[in-house]
């Protein structure tokens, strides 16, 4: 199954939860979410009662369409997360921030985690001087990330980067929004990562 090409704000309604998969238009007080916070296609007040199975299917789900990966790629990341030492759920969701796309995002590249992959594909990212245009790509501890100096002026770039000012950005990522460019501190804890979801559940879910 490919990606998911409908409407964004049906996935959000789904889950429950803003996934910011329209980027700054999640904040905006017209996003659906606020308006409407019911399933889509279910009334009101007809909320069936959600089995072990489907909730922890749905905190799965919620963590894989936040960071935009399809069903494969997430349980590779599991399978990596699981071999390694530490608690498999926070490792999981820590190797997800180190994604490529997921840093361009929040380095304010680009105002979507969407937008952030097609910068990448597209070649307009560079890590440590060199192309990069796989979205996977693991950022590791001390990389260097910025756009390319053909790309430097485009508009859709320039626009994301004004949200630097006004939400800021995350520890583990340094930003120079003058020279469109930042860093990769270190690997956040989880603790650090602000995503409302029980990745307990998701082991569970894998461990059946």
């Amino acid at each position: 199954m490919g990606r998911y090409l409908g409407p964004s704000c049906r996935l959000c309604r789904r889950e429950g939860m803003k996934l910011m998969l329209k980027g700054e238009k999640c904040i905006s007080s017209k996003c659906p979410m606020v308006k409407r916070r019911t399933p889509p296609g279910q009334l009101p007040k007809r909320r069936s009662k959600i089995s072990e199975y489907g909730i922890q299917l749905r905190e799965k789900q919620k963590v894989k369409r936040y960071y935009g990966v399809l069903e494969r790629q997430f349980k590779r990341y599991f399978e990596i997360a699981s071999r390694r030492k530490g608690v498999t759920g926070e490792i999981l969701i820590t190797l997800l921030e180190q994604r490529l796309d997921n840093v361009v995002y929040r380095m304010h590249f680009a105002q979507s985690r969407k937008m952030a992959r097609q910068l990448v594909r597209h070649g307009h990212i560079l890590v440590n001087g060199k192309k990069v245009d796989i979205p996977s790509y693991f950022v590791k501890e001390g990389d260097e990330i910025e756009v390319r100096e053909k790309s430097k002026k485009m508009t859709a770039i320039l626009e994301s980067l004004k949200n630097v000012s006004k939400v800021g950005t995350v520890p583990w990522i340094e930003v120079d929004p003058d020279n469109l460019k930042g860093k990769f501190l270190y690997i956040p804890k989880r603790e650090e990562i602000d995503l409302p979801v029980n990745e307990q559940l998701i082991v569970e879910l894998y461990s059946k």
